[in-house]
């Protein structure tokens, strides 16, 4: 019975890494997109940092990313620079390679 519980337990920390490691790459992510439209804007330095912030505390509003893209719809209308929620989620697909390639070196 114990070898059992040995690899239910071992699933368990597997799942549970697996989910962190998620959970930063769509963080890093959120960051590098807030980070992208922080350039259309035309911000830099300090300012596209502290966007790109805010761009990763609004993946907390809701499940999924639709408060997100919803947030950069709106932001990037507002500066004039009207961007589609499709283009947004092209850009965001294009940045999760980058994004799960730099976690993982943080993380070896």
């Amino acid at each position: 019975m114990t070898t059992f519980n040995d690899r239910e337990k071992s699933f368990e920390k597997k799942f549970e890494k697996d989910q962190e490691l998620q959970f930063k790459v769509n963080a890093r992510r959120n960051k590098l997109l807030g980070l992208w439209a922080a350039g259309l804007m035309g911000k830099s330095g300090a300012d596209a940092e502290a966007y790109a912030k805010e761009v990763v505390l609004a993946d907390f509003e809701k499940p999924g990313d639709s408060d997100v893209m919803a947030k950069l719809v709106k932001d990037l209308a507002a500066a004039g620079k009207p961007t589609e929620e499709h283009t947004i989620r092209k850009q965001a697909e294009r940045l999760i390679e980058d994004a799960k390639k730099q976690v993982m070196t943080e993380t070896n």
